[in-house]
């Protein structure tokens, strides 16, 4: 048996071990300091922006559609195999355009996504109004629709994806903190061959860091140093008294930065702000941003002023230092480590995507 050691248990590795738990021969054990989606998931909205984002090509857009079709796949065969239901809205996403933006530019890019098998639909002021008639349209001069973008609920999903594995052999060690590393050069490359906790170790074959923030420390354990930092974000829970708009069309809605998520039951998601600082310890919610969100939201969405707050959160998003995210790659000088980490803001998006290439990377292809 191939012996396979995942470090970190958010939405990234716990598709990666259960994108490995489906091939043949493998022996995998999944280590976190903490219980599974505490970390950067817990932090996420889970918008899954791939047929709108404005990349036109490339392989960041293709691995953004690459997921979006494998979550249309996952979705029912996870609930189907583990019984728990996972929130997943497949009512597209509509983006609002105000009178300082380009139309033209949605113009050619809805052309180019016809022709790449992903329909956008450029939306008039007359169609927001009778689809959308909670909003408001006094600077927007038009929207775009992507019927086939989705939302997913990021907490669930890693929760699911947890058992699915499970149930197909993984093991999982939470609160285990990894402490060391036993490396051994052969030829010109070095190879992890046993990983240390607090309570155990376990020889290993492929080692995999999906750790998000927690990655940098690993790597500096294995003296090739991957810099991860930090960027906060804060969101808001609120919830009406009956659902916003046309019941029939629950869409995300995004407007000049500004998520609101549909929930069900008259919940909503409003997020999320992006906030850098110097030094990580510096980074502490900033409730100036967090107002300002809200106004933001409310100014096309005015029943969101009436709404009851139910719970703020804030949380760490993990970028890196001086590169594009994310890091998918074979950490330098190693022939069994892995890095699956520093995906940033989408990190919910791109987790099929990112599981698929390091399942490729173990089986040698």
């Amino acid at each position: 048996m191939t012996r396979v050691v995942i470090v970190g248990c958010g939405v990234v590795g716990a598709a990666i071990a259960y994108e490995l738990s489906q091939v043949a021969g493998l022996d995998i054990t999944v280590l976190d300091r903490q219980l599974p989606a505490q970390g950067s998931t817990g932090a996420a909205l889970g918008v899954l922006m791939g047929a709108i984002s404005q990349k036109r090509k490339g392989r960041n857009l293709q691995n953004r559609l690459t997921s979006l079709q494998r979550y249309n796949d996952w979705i029912p065969k996870l609930e189907a195999v583990t019984g728990r239901r996972t929130l997943f809205n497949r009512q597209g996403i509509l983006r609002l355009c105000y009178g300082n933006e380009d139309l033209s530019f949605w113009k050619t890019l809805a052309e180019l996504r016809q022709q790449q098998g992903w329909p956008l639909e450029i939306c008039d002021r007359a169609w927001l109004a009778s689809r959308c008639p909670h909003l408001n349209l006094e600077r927007v001069v038009g929207a775009v629709y992507s019927p086939q973008d989705r939302q997913v609920d990021p907490t669930a999903l890693t929760l699911a994806l947890v058992q699915a594995a499970e149930q197909n052999g993984v093991q999982f060690k939470f609160n285990q903190m990894v402490t060391g590393a036993d490396t051994s050069l052969s030829s010109e490359q070095q190879s992890c061959q046993q990983i240390y906790t607090q309570n155990t170790s376990l020889p290993t074959d492929w080692l995999v860091i999906a750790a998000g923030l927690g990655s940098t420390p690993l790597t500096a354990a294995l003296k090739h140093i991957i810099e991860i930092r930090p960027v906060l974000g804060q969101a808001v829970h609120v919830q009406l008294q009956k659902p916003l708009g046309n019941l029939t069309f629950q869409p995300v809605i995004t407007a000049e930065d500004t998520h609101l998520v549909p929930l069900g039951n008259g919940h909503y998601w409003v997020g999320a702000t992006v906030e850098f600082s110097a030094t990580p310890a510096e980074l502490a919610p900033d409730r100036a941003l967090l107002e300002a969100l809200m106004q933001r939201a409310i100014a096309f969405c005015p029943a969101l002023a009436e709404a009851e707050i139910v719970r703020t959160w804030a949380g760490l998003r993990p970028r890196p230092e001086g590169r594009p995210a994310p890091v998918v790659e074979r950490l330098s000088n190693f022939r069994n480590v892995l890095l699956a980490t520093g995906h940033y803001r989408n990190g919910v998006l791109l987790a099929p995507a990112t599981a698929e290439q390091i399942r490729q990377m173990v089986i040698g292809r």
